[in-house]
């Protein structure tokens, strides 16, 4: 059974989901809240999933409300009206497993809250699209040969296989490595260990 939250000051919205949710057999909504603040005061239980919306009427910082609800230990799920890709990546980086816009049904959210829960990642395929537009200076362009080496060691692999699996000396597998770190840290976004590499990849949707 999964237990959800969610943060949003449209009343409406809050309703319809309360009501649908009650039909829901794999799926238990808790509380409902106008503002972070009130979901987490007092509360130290933890909900497999928080759908949280983006813009609150408290006008409190989308970043900070999901720093704050990781800490918690919760998943978190960010909804908006919009797909903006700027509030996009700065959610993601702050530890959102999903962005999805307000257009859709409530059973591609309910799909969507399933597979965050699952340790998934999901986004609005017009936020996607949106990243990969997106040229800013925070996403250092990388050769290919960075861009193959920044996936498979970032996968998992140790250098060394990393080097095998791509055909080249693990000397020069550093290299290309040292590079993609050396252009994360001029872009504004240090990146020291494989879990900073691993959260590159994600956020700049690497693998898309």
């Amino acid at each position: 059974m999964l237990t959800v939250s969610v943060v949003d000051d449209d009343q409406m919205l809050l309703d319809g989901i309360r009501a649908w949710l009650a039909t829901v057999a794999d799926v238990t909504l808790r509380r409902t809240a106008r503002t972070v603040d009130e979901l987490l005061d007092g509360d130290v239980r933890a909900d497999d999933v928080v759908i949280l919306d983006l813009l609150l009427a408290d006008h409190s910082d989308p970043v900070d409300n999901v720093r704050r609800l990781v800490a918690a230990g919760s998943r978190v799920l960010v909804i908006s009206v919009v797909a903006s890709a700027e509030q996009g990546r700065r959610v993601v980086r702050a530890g959102a497993a999903g962005y999805l816009t307000k257009d859709h049904d409530l059973g591609a959210l309910l799909d969507t809250v399933r597979e965050v829960a699952a340790y998934g990642e999901v986004h609005s395929p017009e936020l996607a699209f949106a990243w990969l537009a997106d040229r800013s200076e925070d996403r250092p362009v990388l050769s290919p040969q960075e861009r193959a080496i920044l996936l498979a060691y970032a996968s998992g692999m140790t250098l060394t296989a990393a080097a095998r699996k791509l055909g080249i000396q693990p000397a020069t597998a550093k290299n290309y490595l040292d590079r993609v770190k050396e252009k994360y840290r001029r872009a504004g976004r240090p990146t020291y260990t494989k879990l900073d590499l691993a959260s590159r990849v994600r956020e700049d949707g690497l693998l898309r």
